[in-house]
């Protein structure tokens, strides 16, 4: 058993940071004793269907949902980098900043789905074991791409960034249980931002 540090990775859109991107953070933490975790915000993501908000709002976002974790760091160098953002290349980085450390990398069920889309996947298993954040049917998809895939187990929680997205275009922020979906602190960001109203 490898007794190298630990260094957890997991990026996303945040386009907004939610209570699930946060547990899946602290189960993270807990399930693979990681010594820090990169919360990484994507820059121009290549796969994303919809135009995603302003990276310094997105950026900002995360670095006030995840404020409050222990050894959580919000990292911008995918924001920072020109042109298309690649998990490959974030790795490789990493990997070179931190040349004694195991990399773990945390994707949701959704993203393992379209797994082997990502640019050089074969290349990111050498460099981090991948850990899919348990929901159904995650797990036949393992088998598929690699028996080394570990399973983050944690509650399935129903709360996406799409449905939080339409609930402020629609201006339904007020009903429950969207309150319930935001830290405070992320919630009243959007508010006065003013950010996924379809009239701003």
């Amino acid at each position: 058993m490898s007794h190298k540090p630990r260094l957890g990775v997991f990026g996303g859109a945040f386009d907004p940071p939610h209570i699930a991107h946060l547990a899946l953070a602290q189960h993270a933490m807990a399930q693979f004793g990681l010594q820090q975790l990169r919360i990484i915000p994507t820059g121009d993501a290549w796969h994303k269907d919809h135009t995603l908000t302003a990276s310094p709002h997105r950026l900002s976002m995360a670095r006030l949902a995840f404020e409050g974790q222990s050894n959580v760091v919000v990292d911008d160098r995918e924001i920072n980098r020109a042109g298309a953002t690649y998990t490959y290349d974030t790795l490789l980085e990493l990997k070179a900043e931190h040349p004694n450390d195991d990399l773990f990398l945390f994707i949701g069920a959704d993203q393992a789905n379209a797994f082997k889309t990502w640019h050089r996947w074969q290349d990111i298993l050498k460099l981090a074991t991948l850990v899919v954040a348990q929901r159904g049917g995650a797990a036949q998809w393992h088998n598929v791409v690699s028996p080394d895939v570990q399973r983050l187990d944690m509650p399935s929680l129903k709360v996406s960034a799409t449905d939080i997205r339409a609930h402020y275009a629609q201006h339904t922020v007020a009903q429950p249980p969207f309150s319930n979906w935001l830290p405070a602190s992320v919630q009243h960001y959007i508010e006065q931002h003013s950010l996924y109203r379809l009239n701003r």
